[in-house]
């Protein structure tokens, strides 16, 4: 028990929880629709905002569903969200980055991996392989990578002050 303690850290994330009522903008340098496979590529500096969340990567492919569905319609049902070539997450003070990552719209959970996913909050930082955030509740899970342990650096001066 006291392993797996070690091998893993939870924290809150709370300033990632989405924003279902703000509009999600896009930017990239190139857009590519195949409205056959139902997937739209963007590639080159993507950037997504959503309220106080921003995302960066290379390169971003949306899956959706539903039967005559286009990207372009406004009413695509988005599947899932795979991101690629370095990907950023941030939020006020909180900031991730990964080789990848994946979002899940059912389960809104956002998976980050890499030979290093490093999460900060303020001054305080996480390292390890795998950092899994349940958007909705702003829980995240960081897992450590093979044969090592997750790594913390926490300020004592970040502390809230009584």
């Amino acid at each position: 028990m006291a392993g797996s303690a070690l091998a893993q850290s939870s924290t809150r994330m709370e300033g990632m929880a989405l924003s279902n009522d703000k509009p999600i903008q896009i930017e990239s340098d190139q857009l590519e629709i195949q409205d056959t496979e139902k997937k739209a590529y963007f590639t080159g500096n993507v950037r997504v905002v959503q309220g106080a969340t921003t995302m960066r990567a290379g390169k971003m492919t949306v899956v959706y569903l539903g039967e005559g569905s286009s990207v372009t319609s406004g009413n695509t049902q988005i599947d899932k969200i795979f991101l690629n070539d370095t990907v950023h997450l941030t939020s006020g003070q909180q900031n991730a980055t990964a080789d990848q990552g994946e979002f899940v719209m059912a389960s809104q959970t956002f998976v980050l991996t890499g030979k290093q996913v490093v999460l900060s909050d303020g001054p305080n930082v996480f390292r390890g392989c795998k950092l899994t955030v349940l958007m909705k509740t702003g829980e995240a899970k960081l897992t450590p990578c093979s044969g090592t342990r997750v790594q913390i650096l926490l300020d004592p001066k970040s502390k809230p002050q009584q």
